[in-house]
């Protein structure tokens, strides 16, 4: 009996071993699909884990919950995490998961409107108010001369069909979401049209990452590198293999098909948002060659450029919000081997 109850209580601890990563949006889509492909792999099993995507609103909370110890990690782009270092917070972007920018100024396709000064006085749509459209709104507002605070209104879209929806009705005229989002909303029937040279005003800048409290990187380093290292696995699998990738995230996280949608029309649908996503994994959108390097000069950039244009009120320096001192033991695996793993699988 006392041997039944010992792996019994081994099995519990076994069960309770879940690492849960703040997710920055409400819906999972097949972006997620590193995170997929590494728990169907195995790899973050054999670091001692599962991980457990908690969506959240935006890059604020998933910010915030992090500097309340709420989630040990999360994937928010940098703005929230510039922000709350001022406050005192020492954390760090340990590893670039998204090299190029994600976010940028999209009109319905027929809209008259052809730049950003076009939107003074309009609606603006976001995701939600702590996503990092709203940063990047104001932001490119300010670029253009405006006041973000009595120029331009931004306001609450939601995700895919309720953004679709409030464009067809003409409620909005303009959005400020990012790449998955707007094949989301495209798949769910909008046409969009991207305010081109506006968006290359940002579009060097890197966007989201994994994030961790200092005291977190150093208690639980091993820890930390394994789920880097299974996300940049995961990463290197979908750009490999694709459609391989998506049934895995079909399978892992089943909301991402959900109920009643043909296969093929969902395959279709999620491989655009899918490689909506790509384009700002590959190394070469930041100029970097390690999975998750975090290349100083483009975030000071960015810094520089939020700080100008009133994002951030005081300086900060990139050193003090990345770090690159894990990157070595993530890069820690054979690329070809995932490559050649990737274009040899078949779904079971």
């Amino acid at each position: 009996m006392a041997a039944i109850a010992m792996m019994a209580c081994a099995t519990a601890a076994h069960a309770q071993a879940v690492v849960r990563v703040g997710w920055c949006a409400r819906t999972i889509s097949s972006a997620a699909a590193p995170f997929a492909v590494a728990q169907k792999m195995g790899w973050f099993d054999k670091a001692g884990f599962k991980v457990e995507l908690v969506p959240l609103p935006g890059s604020t909370d998933c910010m915030r919950t992090v500097a309340t110890r709420d989630l040990p990690y999360s994937l928010p782009s940098i703005e929230p995490l510039a922000i709350i270092h001022a406050q005192g917070v020492k954390a760090k972007n340990y590893y670039t998961a998204y090299q190029g920018n994600i976010y940028g100024i999209a009109v319905p396709e027929a809209s008259p409107i052809r730049s950003f000064k076009d939107l003074k006085g309009k609606k603006i749509g976001v995701t939600s108010m702590a996503s990092g459209g709203v940063i990047i709104a104001r932001a490119l507002a300010a670029n253009n001369g405006m006041d973000p605070d009595r120029d331009i209104t931004i306001v609450v879209a939601g995700e895919a069909g309720q953004t679709a929806a409030l464009l067809r009705s003409n409620q909005l005229d303009a959005l400020s979401q990012f790449d998955t989002q707007y094949a989301l909303a495209e798949n769910a029937g909008a046409k969009l049209r991207f305010l081109e040279e506006d968006n290359r005003a940002i579009s060097k800048f890197p966007s989201n990452g994994l994030i961790a409290l200092d005291e977190t990187l150093k208690s639980h380093r091993a820890q930390a590198i394994a789920l880097a290292q299974g996300y940049a696995k995961g990463t290197v699998f979908a750009l490999a293999n694709p459609e391989a990738a998506l049934r895995i995230t079909y399978e892992v996280f089943p909301q991402v098909r959900g109920t009643g949608r043909d296969e093929t029309a969902a395959i279709r649908d999620d491989l655009k948002t899918l490689e909506a996503r790509a384009k700002n994994w590959r190394l070469e959108a930041g100029g970097v060659t390690m999975w998750g390097e975090n290349s100083e000069k483009n975030y000071q950039d960015y810094l520089d450029f939020l700080l100008k244009f009133g994002v951030i009120k005081t300086p900060v320096k990139a050193a003090d919000v990345i770090t690159n001192d894990l990157i070595g033991d993530i890069n820690a695996f054979d690329r070809e081997e995932i490559v050649k793993l990737a274009k040899e699988y078949r779904a079971k």
